[in-house]
């Protein structure tokens, strides 16, 4: 199992699965987090935290626990 919070930047990933439930669950769905779906990583805030991602021509700032939760291939 890969995670996208392991990605490093520059990097271009699959989405495989989104394993979080509930709230969490939904907003990652309601981000435009979904299978199939193929993402960028930009890069890593200074400290690591949070990250930033581009998806379908927009840019996303995810926690890592937050993309702990999504899954690539």
């Amino acid at each position: 199992m890969t995670l996208l919070s392991k990605t490093p930047p520059g990097g271009s990933v699959s989405i495989k699965q989104v394993t979080a439930e509930g709230k969490l669950g939904q907003r990652l769905m309601d981000l435009g987090l979904y299978p199939g779906l193929t993402v960028k990583v930009v890069r890593n805030a200074p400290l690591e935290d949070p990250m930033e991602i581009e998806i379908n021509g927009y840019f996303l700032s995810l926690r890592h626990e937050e993309a702990d939760y999504v899954e690539i291939s």
